[in-house]
């Protein structure tokens, strides 16, 4: 299988006019929402493991090291109910995430959503979803298109 990008990001960007502004739109208003930018980022990290999207996986490792958040809970994400490095509200918001990922799967059921509800309350809960959905909007559109991860340099 080619790894090589159909369409890279810049490119995609150019071609559709609004879209790219509109997903990073609403990134900026779930940024404002109160989630947490660490929590935020662990929902993106998982949706991202779990479509196994490279560039989306890439750029938020890199993003979550910025805002310094410690090794193990990056590195122990993909087993998350093992590793004791997550909250309660953390756990919560992953299995929200791995439901609604995997929704062919059969979808949130009615314990989890009330488990959600009483953690996030209707609002929160709402702005936790919508994360989701446009991770996983940009995780179809990086994969469909093979966008490039954007790997760091590294000093030599």
């Amino acid at each position: 299988m080619s790894t090589s990008p159909r369409i890279d990001r810049p490119e995609f960007a150019a071609l559709t006019p609004g879209v790219s502004e509109a997903l990073m739109a609403l990134g900026k208003a779930l940024k404002a929402s109160g989630l947490g930018d660490d929590l935020l980022e662990l929902i993106k990290l998982r949706a991202s493991q779990l479509n196994g999207c490279a560039f989306c996986l890439q750029f938020h490792l890199n993003v979550a090291r910025q805002l310094g958040m410690a090794a193990p809970r990056l590195d122990l994400l993909a087993a998350w109910r093992e590793a004791p490095v997550y909250s309660e509200r953390e756990r919560i918001a992953l299995a929200w995430t791995e439901a609604l990922t995997l929704a062919p799967q059969g979808g949130p059921d009615e314990a989890l959503y009330a488990q959600a509800l009483a953690e996030f309350g209707a609002a929160g809960l709402s702005y936790l979803t919508a994360a989701i959905a446009n991770i996983n909007a940009w995780n179809r559109i990086a994969l469909g298109l093979r966008f490039a991860p954007p790997i760091p340099q590294t000093a030599a």
